[in-house]
This record gives structure tokens, sequence and C-alpha cells, in this order.
């Protein structure tokens, strides 16, 4: 669920800061510019795990601040592909199982991807798996709140870079769906056995 990603990048210190020891001033740095951001096709930074070079610092002219180039490593969550991992469901709706692993909330289980037969409960607003026993049909309600195992299937990035207007939108409006997207999210399945619903399995 997590690794190491190694990185390279300049780094640079305002003068007010030279009297802090240039690792710890570093370190500050990269954990602003980072921690909780989306690398493209890397993942989900978290926090620097070490700093592996510095380079020598530069003071450009016009500029008092220090510049270094750093070799360093940082956590990063990017589950890799059939890993399984627990959830907790956070909302249901006719996209999918939406799940929240506290830290990380974009990630949608889509209607092919849950136990089969199922289907959808407009009145309750949740999945409802149509378990069939040797006593007949059960529904096995997707209840929010509910922890879920299940597997991850693909990871998608999204480059949310924002652009100039489109000469195709008038005055430049941008269309509401562009604005709403994620930098990365996980697409989960649990059409297997073992995967679903905790309690499922427990009640079994």
């Amino acid at each position: 669920m997590f690794v190491l990603a190694e990185m390279v990048d300049t780094v640079r210190i305002e003068p007010w800061l030279f009297n802090v020891k240039p690792m710890d001033a570093i370190t500050e740095e990269l954990n602003k510019k980072l921690a909780n951001k989306v690398v493209p096709n890397v993942g989900l930074c978290i926090a620097l795990h070490d700093i592996i070079k510095l380079d020598d610092s530069h003071i450009f002219p016009g500029d008092g601040a220090s510049h270094t180039k750093v070799h360093f490593r940082f956590v990063v969550f990017r589950p890799f592909m059939d890993e399984i991992l627990v959830g907790r469901i956070r909302s249901c709706s006719r996209d999918g199982v939406h799940v929240s692993l506290g830290f990380f909330d974009d990630i949608v289980i889509p209607p092919e991807a849950l136990q089969q037969p199922c289907k959808f409960d407009d009145t309750e607003q949740l999945w409802v798996w149509q378990y069939e026993s040797e006593e007949g049909t059960h529904d096995m309600f997707v209840d929010v709140n509910e922890q879920i195992r299940f597997r991850v299937v693909q990871e998608v990035f999204t480059d949310t870079t924002p652009v100039g207007p489109d000469d195709g939108l008038e005055g430049g409006v941008v269309e509401e769906s562009d604005t709403k997207k994620s930098p990365y999210s996980l697409v989960g399945s649990i059409s297997e056995p073992g995967l679903g619903l905790l309690a499922w399995w427990s009640n079994m």
C-alpha cells in the first residue's frame, strides 16, 4: 500500500531560514510542498522518509534565497494491482460503492465488480447482493460505514492542471464536471469469495 519513491527537486530556502539547520529547513520545505499532494504516475505523497544527497547550494542575483538540488525518498500511497485492502463504505450510488481509507477517499467499486447477482435499492440508496443459498435468496445490503474488503484492479491518474478558456465555451466558462476530477483514484472489485463486507463472512 505504501512505497518509497525516489525523487529529485530543487528546494528554495528563504534568507530568514538560514539560521535553521539546512537539513531541517529542507525537510520542512519538502513536506510543505509534497505532503498530501498527488504526483502524476507516482501516487499520493505522505511524508519525507530521508534525504539521500544534497548538491551545492546557489544564490542567484536578485534572489536572496538559496537553491539546492536535493535527492530524497518520499513515502507514497500507491497500492499495487491486485492488492487487497480494507476500507469503510462512505456512500452508494448507481455508479457503484464509494470507499474511504480514512486518508484517501477516491475509491469506487463499479456495479459490475460487485458480488453477483446484485441490484440497487432506490429506497435505501444501497447496493444489495442477492446471495443464494440452500435456504433461498438472502438480501445482503452494502451498508454505509461498514468495513469492506476489496481488491485493487485499476488506478487512474488525471491531469487536473488548470487550462485557459476553451474557444468553444462562451466567456471561458469551465464545465462543472471538469472541476470535480480527482488527480488520483482507484477502482476496486469484490466479485470473488471472501471479498465484500467483513460482516458478511463473519456471519456465514
